[in-house]
């Protein structure tokens, strides 16, 4: 994934790991977590917090309809990342919103024909290409999020919030129970290569690590020919991990690690 700021990242979703209509790996062979567990069981009783977020765009991971039992929120494997709220940044405020088809699609399908982005996307054509590749997320289990990032009120980028441990990239590297991954475009070319992704990739990397005690690094693995995001990276208090064969790149495997967020 060149989760990418002033170049482009290709998400190990798609196309790198698997194409979701195929048999290919497009998601791990594991139980779920502990917490999704304990979540889906007091959601049922009734006890559940639901820490002021509630279900998006009415997709939720699971509930009964005999029952009508409420849901847990559809990012709750990511903490609620759609309702983390604005965070200020050196650039501006910042909030990710998370994806409504009906409100973005148009955008988010501009960007990624986009030919700087389209080179390491790969979602360039249709917006219902661009469509497909959201709503196998906003309708999956919940491992991973897509958002739309605002800055002072415009939507100028695009994120992936994952659970780094539960995806195809857990198989390349030493994974680590709730390790974040990021994917990122900016979306105006007036916006790139002059730092606003770095700023914003160390924001975001900082409301993951506010947001989710569980977590002890944000991971990301641009395209090593990406150079741009690869940098990007770096200024945003990452470090080089290492070298990584994913199926369809070479990739960095960058690092934030909770114990020297404030060193780097």
């Amino acid at each position: 994934m060149d989760a990418s700021t002033d170049a482009v990242p290709v998400p190990v979703h798609h196309p790198d790991c698997a194409d979701p209509g195929g048999d290919s790996e497009d998601t791990l062979e594991l139980r779920l977590p502990d917490e999704l567990v304990a979540l889906f069981t007091a959601e049922t009783a009734g006890t559940a917090p639901r820490d002021g977020c509630a279900p998006a765009d009415g997709h939720a991971l699971g509930g009964s309809k005999e029952t009508g039992a409420p849901s847990p929120p559809a990012d709750a494997l990511l903490d609620g990342v759609g309702g983390w709220g604005p965070a200020s940044t050196p650039v501006g405020m910042f909030q990710l919103a998370r994806v409504r088809v009906e409100r973005d699609l148009p955008l988010i399908s501009r960007w990624m024909n986009d030919p700087a982005v389209s080179a390491f996307w790969e979602l360039a054509g249709s917006p219902a290409r661009t469509e497909e590749h959201l709503r196998a997320q906003l309708d999956g289990d919940g491992r991973s999020v897509p958002c739309v990032g605002m800055l002072d009120g415009t939507p100028m980028s695009y994120w992936e919030v994952y659970r780094a441990d539960l995806d195809p990239l857990a198989r390349h590297y030493p994974a680590r129970p709730h390790d974040t991954g990021i994917h990122l475009l900016i979306g105006a070319v007036a916006d790139r290569g002059r730092g606003l992704g770095s700023a914003l990739l160390r924001s975001v990397a900082d409301l993951i690590l506010d947001h989710r005690p569980a977590c002890a690094r944000v991971v990301a693995e641009p395209d090593l020919r990406n150079t741009p995001s690869v940098a990007a990276f770096l200024s945003a208090g990452f470090r080089f991990g290492a070298e990584v064969d994913l199926p369809a790149k070479r990739a960095a495997l960058m690092l934030r690690d909770r114990t020297l967020r404030h060193l780097m």
